[in-house]
């Protein structure tokens, strides 16, 4: 797909589910994603609307497109590690819609699990704050974007209301968030994800910098759930000019959401009062470097699933009729 493509595409994007496709089932909606529940299963519908700093602030055409099949491919290639909760049959291209996916339903861990591989974002502002990462007390004299020796797993609350916060995984068992055992699955797993997340990133030329996973229990086991290693979940740079820029103290190169945050941060608006409206050379930006991830982590050239003379939302209403 080209930008001129993209460019054209601007007024195209996936709003939200039509409620009238649900076939009378109650819509849910996140920030990214529309869920429809089923009796075991669950469809997930990611939107093209974008984030950032807990707010809903645009829409980038074929966001929830990209989002979907990423994860979809990493799904596929870390199965071996955990089960994921995508059903059989029930992945992207499986489904004849880029943006679905059918996914048992588990019971989410109230937890988010951070994998950080380099002492950025979240992590640098604390440290350069002396405040501690999720309990974790890191050494004197790190810089910013420094790889650590050792990722670290700084996990975070799952608010309800405002921003979700750092907390210890002592804190996880002692608080009864999650049971003991299951946290230190949940931990290894987490580490044993981002490893083969770097691993096949580096083979596309990036580094993986830091990621977040979500898991739930299905059956009383553990299994991964939403996205995996997605241009949302993730922070990647380009590996070739890596060292380069951490030796010059300069930012590294992006492959995510992030230049999208810093542009709002630019013009002041970290979460709080009004949002700047966003022009649309932003969001063809935003939407080409999506496109970009795509291209560069699954090797292939994006371009979308076609639906065929049915629209998305008829292709929603056969899929909820049918397999919900």
């Amino acid at each position: 797909m080209t930008r001129a493509e993209v460019e054209a595409s601007l007024g195209r994007a996936f709003a939200s589910m039509d409620e009238a496709a649900a076939g009378g089932r109650r819509v849910y909606r996140g920030k990214v994603r529309d869920l429809v529940l089923g009796e075991t299963a669950v469809l997930l519908v990611a939107s093209d609307r974008i984030s950032a700093f807990d707010r809903v602030l645009s829409i980038v055409p074929f966001k929830g497109e990209v989002l979907s099949r990423i994860s979809a491919w990493w799904f596929e290639r870390c199965s071996d590690i955990l089960p994921n909760h995508v059903l059989p049959g029930g992945d992207p291209a499986s489904l004849g819609l880029g943006r679905a996916t059918l996914a048992r339903k588990v019971e989410m861990l109230p937890v988010e699990v951070v994998v950080r591989g380099y002492l950025a974002g979240s992590a640098w502002r604390d440290y350069r704050a002396g405040k501690t990462v999720s309990g974790i007390a890191l050494p004197k004299g790190l810089s910013k974007n420094e790889r650590f020796p050792v990722p670290l797993v700084t996990p975070t609350t799952k608010e309800r209301d405002g921003h979700d916060r750092p907390i210890s995984g002592d804190e996880i068992v002692s608080s009864g968030l999650v049971a003991e055992g299951t946290w230190r699955e949940v931990h290894d797993k987490a580490l044993a994800l981002f490893h083969r997340g770097q691993e096949l990133a580096a083979c596309s030329g990036l580094v993986l910098a830091d990621t977040k996973y979500e898991f739930g229990l299905s059956d009383g086991s553990l299994v991964l759930a939403d996205e995996l290693h997605s241009p949302d979940s993730c922070r990647y740079w380009w590996a070739d000019s890596y060292e380069r820029n951490f030796l010059g103290e300069d930012d590294q190169r992006e492959l995510d959401k992030e230049p999208f945050r810093r542009w709002l941060a630019e013009r002041g608006f970290t979460g709080e009062g009004e949002a700047p409206e966003i022009p649309d050379r932003v969001r063809a930006e935003t939407a080409w470097r999506y496109i970009q991830a795509y291209d560069c982590i699954t090797r292939e050239n994006f371009e979308p699933l076609p639906t065929g003379p049915q629209s998305e939302e008829a292709i929603i209403e056969r899929i909820i009729a049918e397999r919900l």
